[in-house]
């Protein structure tokens, strides 16, 4: 197995760097608040106070930050850009847009060292059992190079040149919303008309409207548990990015504009951080329904 280092150790980080780890991959992190990734340390991680440090050593980094710009700060206003040896390969698993995404791909490149953007779908449970979803954009060689490691941790896909891993996660994010409120406005239709909410779930479970989102958001609604997993508010980021990214690219998306604004309206009421299923709230609410 390569060296690795693993920048950025919130729960995506720190649940992918365990699973690597006892998977016997040599491991350096970083995380801006190195406390967090103290926890580490028991699994002979060695954690490092700068990223420059994290890198400096490694064949392969993978990045797991927050969004474009702590991606950009890390990579190269804090010093990573110093520490990366040509050869080496960048893996971002952080939620970019795919101009971003290029743009870093570019920069790494004239440098000599190789870029994929790999973003996630399947949260900590789904790094933790090893089956997240893994899209990825970038190089085939790049690809089958990281293959390895992406398949302790999920089932990873190469769906095209660099910002094409972004735009399957924005394809995926968008899909996720849109459905969040079909399945929020049809329950809350059934329960206004006198349906058990719980009953019409279980009746359409297996039909053409079952999902995973009917599964798990639905029961989520049902139960009025919105405790987060996904909130609002990242929701909200995903369906602006993938607005922005429509435009830059011509495409009109009328549907994930509506979801959009739904959602901007549910974080405006002050649901930002609850899980995004908490649309239901909005929509309960638009029609003076508890």
């Amino acid at each position: 197995m390569p060296s690795m280092a693993v920048l950025g150790i919130g729960t995506m980080g720190m649940t992918v760097a365990r699973r690597l780890r006892a998977a016997g991959v040599s491991i350096t992190a970083w995380n801006r608040t190195r406390l967090k990734a103290a926890p580490l340390t028991s699994l002979d991680v060695h954690v490092v106070s700068q990223p420059a440090e994290a890198v400096a050593r490694a064949d392969i980094i993978f990045l797991l930050l927050t969004d474009g710009a702590a991606v950009e700060e890390v990579l190269f206003h804090q010093g990573a850009i110093n520490g990366l040896r040509p050869g080496s390969l960048v893996v971002d698993m952080s939620s970019i847009s795919p101009r971003q995404a290029k743009d870093h791909a570019a920069r790494l490149n004239a440098l000599g060292v190789h870029h994929l953007d790999a973003p996630l779908s399947g949260g900590a449970a789904g790094a933790e059992q090893g089956t997240l979803a893994i899209m990825v954009g970038g190089k085939p060689a790049d690809f089958a190079r990281a293959r390895p490691l992406f398949d302790l941790l999920g089932r990873a896909t190469h769906v095209g040149n660099h910002g094409a891993g972004q735009l399957a996660k924005l394809a995926n994010q968008m899909i996720v919303g849109i459905t969040i409120g079909a399945v929020a406005e049809a329950l809350l239709l059934c329960q206004r008309g006198g349906a058990d909410m719980s009953r019409v779930k279980e009746a359409i479970t297996g039909g053409f409207a079952d999902s995973r989102i009917l599964q798990v958001h639905g029961q989520r609604m049902i139960d009025r548990d919105f405790t987060r997993h996904g909130a609002v508010a990242l929701q909200l980021n995903d369906l602006r990015n993938a607005l922005s990214t429509s435009r830059e690219i011509g495409f009109e998306a009328p549907i994930t504009q509506l979801l959009e604004q739904l959602f901007a309206q549910t974080a405006d009421h002050g649901l930002a951080e609850l899980d995004h299923s908490a649309l239901f709230v909005e929509l309960a609410s638009r029609n003076g329904m508890t």
